[in-house]
């Protein structure tokens, strides 16, 4: 490889730009919520499994843009924590899962932690930066609540 693709790749990967972007921004909230004993994932698993209502795990694979197994190892943590219920299953495994009373609980006692880690996110990228990402979710058919 030429040093001038070298220096093309490391100079101008928006592929990388937006990894360390989302690796900042996940370091950012994780530390907030460290005392929650829930991730930023997790967070938004809940709150789109309470937006949603009972669905399948697949389908908030599909609402967050996550593979299978990260949900299914985020929905065991959360079933084993009662924060989640599953409302149907079969010898397959869990068809639908629901947000408990102490789902809905856990989340608005996060929600400190969360505001402030989502104050600093935004002040960390500027309103445009902020709104750019907005911006650019939706453009990708990231539809919040689907």
């Amino acid at each position: 490889m030429s040093t001038s693709a070298v220096d093309e790749i490391v100079d101008d990967c928006l592929a990388v730009r937006v990894r360390l972007i989302g690796r900042a921004l996940t370091g950012l909230y994780d530390g907030a919520l460290s005392g929650s004993g829930l991730t930023i994932a997790q967070v938004n698993l809940l709150a789109a499994l309470g937006k949603a209502g009972p669905c399948p795990p697949s389908m908030l694979g599909e609402i967050l843009q996550l593979e299978r197994s990260t949900v299914s190892r985020n929905l065991n943590l959360l079933l084993n924590h009662g924060w989640i219920q599953a409302v149907s299953s079969d010898a397959k495994g869990i068809r639908e899962v629901a947000l408990t009373p102490a789902g809905h609980t856990k989340i608005k006692a996060v929600m400190p932690a969360w505001r402030r880690a989502q104050r600093e996110a935004s002040d960390l990228l500027g309103p445009a930066g902020a709104q750019a990402i907005r911006d650019i979710a939706a453009g990708l058919g990231y539809a919040p609540g689907a």
